[in-house]
């Protein structure tokens, strides 16, 4: 009876090994929401970091985080890093491009919960008397992060995050 358990954990280890196997290798989460508000009015709350205190869904999930800014005061070379308890984890972010009003890129690293780093890309489009704004994070994915995904959407764990974020920015801009 133990060796028929034991085979059949070492089967479903297996197929959980194959399947995450097979997942891709990179990852993209993509959110888009429509502003009233001209690109010119978006563009300095995603490009200066002390701006984030007021949209970013992660701000405000703990209290104590510590926050270090250096570098430039806005644009590329402009960085931030926290450091927190909980979900916030540390890590560090840096503009490294801009096409002002309409692009910023940024280079996320993440060191705890679990170290990764990504690129965010924050596009605005103008719609007559509105803006579109696209946030996006893609990556790779290790193999860890794939077996994570097998239980677990990236997409579905980090979007809902986006538009929160992207409800606070629209809240921030048409103010």
């Amino acid at each position: 009876m133990l060796k028929i358990i034991l085979l059949i954990l070492v089967v479903l280890i297996a197929a959980l090994l194959v399947v995450a196997a097979m997942k891709p290798d990179t990852f993209l989460v993509e959110r888009k929401t429509s502003i009233q508000a001209p690109p010119e009015k978006i563009f300095p709350l995603i490009n200066d970091f002390h701006n984030w205190t007021s949209w970013s869904p992660w701000e405000k999930l703990d209290p104590t985080m510590t926050r270090t800014y250096s570098g430039a005061l806005a644009g590329p070379g402009a960085k931030y890093a926290w450091e927190g308890k909980g979900q916030v984890g540390a890590g560090r972010m840096e503009i490294t491009g801009t096409t002002p009003p309409t692009q910023a890129t940024i280079q996320l690293d993440f060191e705890k919960p679990f170290k990764a780093s990504n690129t965010v890309e924050f596009t605005l489009v103008p719609q007559g008397d509105s803006t579109e704004v696209t946030w996006a994070m893609s990556g790779k994915s290790p193999f860890l992060s794939k077996v994570m995904q097998v239980f677990m959407s990236m997409d579905k764990m980090v979007g809902k995050d986006f538009e929160s974020g992207l409800e606070n920015l629209k809240a921030a801009a048409e103010k």
